[in-house]
């Protein structure tokens, strides 16, 4: 009965074939979970956000105590905060963990291109909103983040300095600076939600990928026929919130200012600069890479590449290429080396430019960049390769065996 009610209405309907009857892969692993986890960390971003905003005054005399005032006045204002500061860690380790799975299972290959390349826009606009975010408490780090990072924007010939004077509001980061900073961190996220909904909208359109690497559309095998998302994948969904819940609500009540920097509990001030300004942990592989070079302008260009290049390096990959790195030795070999590589940036975000950590940053700047341009178009076509050879190699055996029987 209810069934019938739904098709009677075109946009009940449309809800009800996307989330309850859409058919899904029925070999899907708890990878998959990170999907509707990331959704899942945009809600939780979303509500807090709006509260907090509602108690928050974007000006330099004032933000910072206003950050205070919602901690120990409001009615569990600490609550909201701590959701909020450690959901943005939380919502990049989801996030992050997502994109690797793509990486792994070949996501980025057609007819996902788009939905990979939307994704990639996806996290682009999250290190925005969440750099912005970083700015509003007005502590030290804040300030003096915002002062460092704007200022990038300087070596942009002819249009640089003038650039910046304009992101500032004057000629430094003051109120007219703050005032920016909270307006577009207020609206990027709407613009994050409606880009998450072209993201499902395309993904639901090509239909989800598989561990196996096989499209389920081109074969006929039990294992790989579709099933209904719902009540298969809501529960399975369900369960990975809740093992999330469990992580993610120990940091807020145990330790909430784990993922914090202590001078950032110090009211700005611009006359003291700290000993060694450190932006949060989900950018330390970016800003690694932003420290690779001397050069600032290089600097700059190499940390946009370092998102761009998740955009162009699926057009360099052969379509006919395998997808499953299950059956793909040597492209599993170079991502668990890629993926210690990233660690590696992370760790060297965090440390001084001096030796050896330049060195190891410069060394793995150019092994992020060699691998997504050089490695996986190469690895694709060397597993093609050593497969195909492989499977010769066998029928000729067979062929050999079925002639000698006779």
């Amino acid at each position: 009965m209810h069934v019938r009610f739904i098709k009677n209405f075109k946009l009940l309907n449309g809800l009800y074939k996307e989330s309850i009857s859409y058919l899904s892969p029925l070999n899907l692993n708890g990878w998959w979970n990170f999907g509707s986890l990331a959704l899942f960390c945009l809600v939780i971003q979303f509500v807090t956000g709006i509260l907090l905003a509602m108690h928050f005054i974007s000006t330099e005399l004032f933000a910072f105590n206003s950050v205070e005032h919602v901690m120990r006045e409001i009615k569990f204002g600490w609550f909201l905060r701590y959701l909020h500061a450690n959901g943005a860690s939380f919502f990049f380790l989801v996030v992050y963990v997502h994109v690797f799975r793509g990486l792994y299972y070949g996501s980025y290959l057609s007819p996902r291109r788009a939905v990979w390349n939307i994704g990639v826009i996806i996290l682009l606009i999250m290190i925005l909103t969440a750099f912005l975010g970083y700015v509003l408490p007005w502590g030290q780090m804040s300030f003096w983040a915002a002062t460092v990072i704007t200022s990038l924007l300087s070596t942009i010939p002819i249009i640089g300095t003038e650039l910046v004077h304009w992101l500032w509001g004057g000629f430094s980061v003051t109120t007219f600076t703050l005032n920016r900073f909270f307006s577009l961190h207020y609206l990027l996220p709407f613009v994050l939600l409606a880009l998450v909904f072209i993201h499902l909208a395309l993904l639901h359109e090509v239909g989800s990928g598989n561990p196996l690497g096989v499209e389920v559309k081109n074969i006929k095998s039990v294992l790989l026929d579709g099933q209904r998302f719902h009540p298969f994948y809501t529960i399975k969904d369900l369960h990975g919130i809740l093992l999330y819940l469990f992580f993610y609500l120990f940091f807020v009540f145990f330790a909430p200012n784990y993922f914090g920097h202590p001078d950032n509990y110090i009211p700005a001030n611009p006359d003291q600069t700290p000993a060694h300004i450190v932006p949060e942990w989900y950018f330390l592989p970016f800003y690694a890479i932003l420290r690779s070079v001397p050069n600032k302008l290089l600097g700059v260009i190499l940390l946009v590449l370092a998102i761009i290049v998740l955009i162009i390096f699926p057009f360099l990959v052969n379509e006919a290429a395998l997808r499953a790195t299950s059956f793909r030795p040597i492209f599993k070999i170079s991502f668990w080396f890629f993926l210690m590589n990233c660690f590696i940036l992370g760790w060297i975000g965090g440390k001084p430019i001096e030796y050896p950590y330049y060195t190891i940053g410069v060394v793995s700047t150019l092994i992020y960049f060699v691998y997504f341009v050089i490695l996986i178009p190469c690895m694709h076509h060397l597993d093609k390769f050593f497969f195909s050879s492989l499977h010769s190699i066998l029928s000729k055996k067979n062929s050999y065996r079925i002639n000698a029987s006779f």
